[in-house]
């Protein structure tokens, strides 16, 4: 049975549509071209951040990164970011007694971002905190310590089978892929405990254990 639920925040309880449109705007290119090229490398198994390096050839990402962030054009998050099933599946899960955390490949200032929203959750951590990133074993490494329970008590739940279902799985959790965003709706994840089109399946199947 579980104890906690860990959840991944990009296409997980977070839309990517902001962060790409952002891109978009900085780069000054249109925002259909970003997204289709997000969909090439995606369905390529590649790293998302190439759709930019092909707009951009040489470009270094993490210092055009830091340059936005100077400019004031880092990470924004409000209300409209979050899936709607996001806040009701989150305190259904708190409510049922089950830890909730959230846990993803983010910069720190998510976290705060996420903090000021309000998320009926009991932590949130990114990759930026805590200096590992998935899929690195040493990321669920750090879930594991974080989260209360054994490891078999704690569901990590994500959209990215490479990312997300496989690695957690390798570190003894349970898994929930969710069929959401480009990447959840267009791969499989076979191992996962769970296989679920939304947040509110996941609860009725966590609670009902």
């Amino acid at each position: 049975m579980a104890r906690s639920v860990v959840f991944d925040i990009g296409e997980t309880l977070t839309s990517d549509t902001r962060y790409w449109a952002d891109w978009a705007r900085w780069l000054d290119v249109p925002q259909h071209t970003l997204s289709a090229l997000v969909g090439i490398v995606v369905a390529q198994g590649r790293d998302n951040a190439d759709a930019v390096r092909i707009l951009r050839p040489g470009i270094d990402v993490a210092a055009e990164w830091r340059a936005r962030q100077a400019a004031g054009q880092g990470d924004q998050l409000d209300e409209s970011d979050l899936y709607p099933d996001v806040r009701p599946a989150l305190a259904r899960l708190r409510e049922a007694g089950l830890w909730v955390g959230i846990a993803g490949n983010q910069n720190a200032d998510v976290s705060r971002l996420l903090g000021i929203l309000g998320l009926p959750a009991d932590a949130i951590a990114t990759s930026g905190e805590w200096g590992v990133a998935k899929p690195a074993p040493a990321f669920f490494e750090r879930v594991l310590a974080w989260a209360p329970g054994e490891p078999q008590e704690i569901v990590y739940v994500g959209d990215h089978p490479v990312n997300d279902v496989a690695p957690a799985r390798a570190a003894g959790l349970r898994t929930a892929h969710l069929r959401r965003g480009p990447i959840g709706l267009t791969t499989t994840a076979p191992d996962a405990d769970w296989t679920v089109d939304s947040l509110d399946q996941l609860a009725d199947l966590l609670i009902g254990q």
